[in-house]
């Protein structure tokens, strides 16, 4: 057997390869409701033979977007169709997960296709951004502001009744999103938190956000049920984060009771200059699993069946997680198990189309 096809157990929850769907922002909702769009795009991936199907970030407030337009579980209404999405997931034999997410300063965009610019807090649809410090992303936006313990004390709250919708939605694992730029990444970054108190200085105040929200979500979630979290393993810039700020981080995480860190990174730093390649995030996947002991997620331009079954194999991670390449091709499990030799087994719709 492909190793790539090897079943994962975490907790209570059987893996049945080491596929994974990565999030990823779909720009298509209204108010945060899912719709229709979100059940036949994260549909397919099931259909597809993916082990494990994530939400795109899924915003706990409306100001935790990313754009207006953005996924949300900030209120109770927004369960029946996420609880209807992981049904269907369900019924065709994959895990379901959602990607809880605050994106802080880089909230109140454009939608990718109309720009991708910073809407200003006073026009049609915009609103004011919050952050650890009043930073900018880049040049010429909006500062953010600076969270006060009030406000922190909200964003760990949002976590927390966001952990319990996603529960009675039927989703399997947790993933805390904190990566990319986004608020949990801001507050550990040290380019873009210059706080003077608890929450900032230090390694050890400038993780505290992420420890606490952890501590807020394990409240509510059942200790049974997978919790990963999403890290940047490096800024790629200058007096940034780092890749033994992953590891050491991870130590940590792996001691509060994570099951899988799933390895990306940048995204805080607009002028970092990232050297994109085959694979290029699959080094820090291997780092932190071998340094901290931890599982870990490989993710970044995995493309190919071979590529992704080396990771497995030779240790460099313990799941795959793939973005661009589903969107080209939703059916990537089957065709990488026809690709290496593996039988699996295909929705008796599509029976008549495998390969003989």
């Amino acid at each position: 057997m492909p190793h790539l096809f090897s079943p994962l157990r975490i907790k209570n929850t059987e893996f049945k390869n080491r596929i994974v769907v990565s999030p990823m922002c779909q720009y298509s909702s209204t108010d945060g409701f899912a719709n229709n769009w979100h059940l036949v795009h994260l549909g397919a991936f099931a259909l597809g033979g993916a082990a494990l199907v994530f939400t795109e970030a899924t915003a706990v407030s409306p100001e935790g977007r990313i754009s207006p337009d953005d996924l949300g579980i900030w209120k109770d209404e927004h369960i029946e169709k996420l609880k209807e999405i992981t049904g269907f997931i369900h019924q065709h034999g994959s895990v379901a997960g959602i990607q809880l997410a605050h994106a802080g300063r880089k909230g109140s965009h454009h939608v990718p296709w109309e720009g991708n610019k910073q809407i200003y807090p006073e026009a049609e649809r915009g609103w004011k951004t919050v952050g650890p410090s009043p930073i900018p992303f880049s040049e010429g936006q909006e500062p953010p502001q600076e969270l006060d313990k009030a406000g922190i004390e909200k964003v760990k709250a949002d976590f927390k009744t966001a952990a319990i919708r996603a529960l009675k939605a039927g989703f399997d694992v947790i993933e805390i999103h904190g990566a990319h730029g986004y608020l949990v990444h801001e507050f550990y970054s040290p380019l873009s938190n210059h706080r003077a108190d608890e929450y900032g200085g230090s390694f050890e105040n400038r993780i505290r956000l992420l420890l606490e929200i952890i501590d807020t979500v394990k409240e509510v979630w059942p200790a049974e049920k997978p919790l990963f979290v999403r890290i940047s393993s490096t800024d790629w810039t200058e007096g940034g984060w780092t890749g033994d700020d992953s590891v050491a981080l991870a130590k940590i995480l792996k001691e509060k009771g994570i099951d899988l860190v799933d390895c990306s990174s940048g995204g805080n730093v607009a002028t970092a200059q990232i050297p994109l390649k085959p694979g290029y995030q699959v080094p820090f996947a291997e780092k932190v699993r071998k340094e901290a002991g931890i599982l870990t997620g490989a993710v970044g331009l995995i493309t190919t069946p071979e590529q992704a079954d080396e990771i497995i194999q030779t240790g460099q991670a313990d799941v795959v997680l793939l973005a661009r390449e589903m969107l080209r091709d939703p059916h990537f499990a089957l065709r990488a198990a026809h690709a290496l030799g593996h039988e699996t087994k295909w929705p008796l719709q599509y029976e008549r189309a495998k390969w003989h």
